[in-house]
């Protein structure tokens, strides 16, 4: 499984980005869990949201839930942050991630793409 993520950038606070993941190697992702993860330099990797690859079942990080929205295309196998209400503790380089399961490990990562949010 192949993950790419794109879309990050620079914006003004109270500003909006989509961020996009798409993945690969596999026909269908039937059964997985996909996610999005944030890391700030000298800090642990956080958890911001996921999505059940089947039944689009989501889950937030507090401090994102009503601003962020995490969403996916079966079609394009492609997955979606839309960030709206940006804040600077929003600026970090956002990871998508995906497991075969519930209870599995996220053993599959994109590369990270940079969101900044300014003052």
């Amino acid at each position: 499984v192949q993950l790419q993520a794109y879309g990050g950038g620079l914006v003004q606070v109270g500003g909006s980005l989509r961020l996009s993941c798409s993945a690969s190697g596999r026909n269908s992702f039937s059964g997985y869990v996909m996610a999005w993860f944030r890391q700030v330099p000298g800090k642990p990797r956080e958890f911001v949201a996921t999505i059940t690859w089947n039944y689009g079942a989501t889950n937030y990080l507090d401090s994102v839930k009503g601003r962020f929205t995490i969403s996916r295309d079966n079609a394009k196998n492609t997955m979606y942050l839309q960030m709206n209400t940006l804040k600077p503790e929003d600026t970090a380089l956002y990871y998508c991630a995906a497991k075969e399961g519930r209870n599995a490990r996220y053993d599959y990562w994109g590369q990270g793409t940079q969101v900044t949010v300014s003052s």
